[in-house]
């Protein structure tokens, strides 16, 4: 049966014996058996912070770090790719087409002389500026997070898109769990499992070893083309409110009839009507200079026409309320300006839930 969320220690356990003891066997096994996707999961990309954003595949930020080793140990020199290849045992991919990107890329000069077979290159200062991104980058402990669950939940919804559970140990076998070049731990595959699972992409099955499958909501967000964060992050259908002020007169500015409210914006605009009518009954006593209070009555006024609108728009109220705000500061030596900055706070505070 499937949980709301991840067994924390049936994951660690899993973890553990994973990084520990079968992760280079799961890596073989994958690269001799490799998954048939409905896209090419070495599409996934790590983002290089400078002067441009540039979209680094896994095995290239691996062959970027790789050629860097090389070069220190021998400066000066080319370098073929196809050792590379060789060494990491990726079979399936062709070295000549790894070192023409990185060309494209003005991250290395390829030598010319070759007949066919993969390309020596040399490292451009270019080049070297994105292997220090790399480095840097890699130590970005949230940015880790990010690549993380997203190519997790696009590797999982090409692999099992179709809701069957999988061992979620495979991921760690492609690609993909690469950061900046770094290998993504264990531990920060389980991170970003409880990530996905609490906020239901994901759901964890009570299998030996344990397994998840992606939901339903975890299919629109793949299909969204969009990343984890973004779907996480997109607006919510707002609160409905029900405002019903009787007998306005001294609550809200002038004498005005009844009113009921729907707001669909997720913002309650009671707040915003009472501090509109307080300030126009305390307007006279806050010690203001003519201009000044007809000045902070006006953009009451205007507070009160949006907020009792059949759609207050929130950048309104929040604009008319942060005047109202920044008015009674000028006179906050009385207490009844104290007590309208108080309010004008407590209706500012409904942006910040």
């Amino acid at each position: 049966m499937a949980h709301d969320g991840i067994n924390r220690r049936e994951i660690d356990k899993w973890a553990r014996d994973l990084v520990n003891e079968h992760k280079k066997s799961l890596e073989r096994a994958q690269r001799r058996n490799p998954l048939r996707l409905s896209a090419p999961i070495n599409t996934m990309s790590t983002v290089v912070p400078g002067g441009d954003e540039t979209a680094i595949s896994g095995h290239l930020a691996r062959l970027l770090l790789w050629l860097d080793e090389q070069a220190r140990q021998n400066p000066s020199h080319y370098i073929r790719v196809s050792r590379f290849i060789e060494e990491q045992q990726l079979n399936d991919e062709d070295a000549s087409v790894l070192a023409f990107e990185l060309e494209q890329r003005d991250y290395v000069q390829l030598s010319r002389a070759f007949s066919g077979d993969a390309p020596d290159v040399y490292l451009t200062d270019a080049g070297r500026a994105a292997i220090y991104r790399l480095k840097k980058l890699r130590l970005d402990r949230a940015a880790r997070l990010r690549h993380t669950m997203d190519a997790f939940h696009r590797w999982l919804f090409d692999t099992a898109g179709d809701q069957k559970p999988i061992n979620p140990a495979l991921f760690l076998a492609t690609p993909a769990s690469y950061f900046a070049g770094s290998e993504i731990t264990g531990t920060e595959l389980y991170e970003a499992l409880a990530y996905l699972a609490e906020h239901e992409l994901i759901e964890h099955i009570d299998t030996e070893p344990p397994t998840v499958a992606i939901t339903p909501q975890g299919a629109r967000c793949a299909l969204t083309g969009g990343s984890v964060q973004d779907h996480v992050n997109q607006p919510r259908p707002g609160t409905t409110y029900n405002t019903y002020l009787p007998n306005a007169k001294g609550v809200i500015i002038g004498e005005q009839q009844n009113f009921t409210q729907n707001n669909a914006d997720g913002i309650d605009p009671t707040l915003f009507a009472q501090l509109a009518g307080y300030v126009g009954q305390v307007s006279p006593i806050l010690g203001l200079t003519d201009e000044d209070r007809v000045e902070l009555e006006r953009v009451a006024q205007d507070l009160h026409t949006e907020a009792t609108s059949a759609s207050p728009e929130p950048g309104q109220l929040r604009q008319f309320a942060t005047q109202i705000k920044d008015k009674l500061l000028e006179a906050a030596t009385t207490m009844a300006a104290t007590q309208g900055i108080q309010m004008a706070e407590q209706a500012l505070a409904a942006f910040m839930q």
